[in-house]
C-alpha cells in the first residue's frame, strides 16, 4: 500500500501585518520552524510571532505549487494597486 502525502499551502500573518505564503508536506512542523526562527535570512525570522490564517491541502504536489503561485501572484498585484 502506497502512503499518500498531503501538501499544504498556507498563509501566515506576520507581526508586522505582512503575509507569508508557503508550501509544506508537514504543516505543524513548518509552522513551528517559522515561529522558532531557524535562519535570520528567512523572511519570517524578524516578523515573529506568526499566526496561521489559512491553509489548503492537496494530494498532488504540482497542484499545491500552482495554487501557491496563484496566491503569491494575487498578493503581489494587490501590493501594486
Amino acid at each position: 500500500m502506497k502512503l499518500q502525502h498531503l501538501y499544504s499551502v498556507y498563509i501566515l500573518l506576520c507581526a508586522d501585518k505582512s503575509y507569508y505564503i508557503g508550501i509544506t508536506n508537514d504543516l505543524d512542523r513548518r509552522i513551528e520552524e517559522h515561529n522558532t526562527g531557524i535562519d535570520p535570512k528567512f523572511y519570517t525570522f524578524s516578523r515573529r510571532p506568526l499566526l496561521l490564517k489559512h491553509y489548503e491541502q492537496y494530494k498532488n504536489v504540482n497542484e499545491a505549487i500552482s495554487r501557491k503561485n496563484k496566491l503569491k501572484n494575487g498578493a503581489e498585484r494587490k501590493k501594486r494597486h
